[in-house]
């Protein structure tokens, strides 16, 4: 967002703030490769360790990438509910585990 100065629009910079979350998902992307390697963890670990660093990952991109940090709330719920979803996918993932 950029805040305005008579006439003219003055730009905040974001790049700190973009460097600082490409590092954080670059850093989450090298445990995603790491996790399968793992030869004394369980499968229930692996698999719900790998979900929940793609549901953290998704969203970092949609809250900083996608700019939803600076959207009102209404909008924010709305891009929220689709998180129902991963958590259905994960209750059937996890419950195909113990069949």
């Amino acid at each position: 967002m950029g805040s305005q100065i008579g006439s003219e629009v003055v730009h905040k910079s974001h790049f700190k703030l973009y460097m600082i979350v490409f590092v954080a998902l670059a850093l989450l992307t090298l445990i995603e490769i790491i996790i399968p390697e793992l030869d004394n963890v369980t499968t229930f670990f692996k698999a719900s360790s790998l979900t929940g660093l793609a549901v953290g990952k998704a969203f970092l991109v949609a809250y900083f990438y996608m700019h939803l940090n600076e959207e009102k709330g209404w909008l924010r719920f709305i891009a929220a509910v689709p998180i129902s979803a991963a958590i259905y996918a994960t209750v059937v993932v996890l419950e195909s585990l113990y069949r």
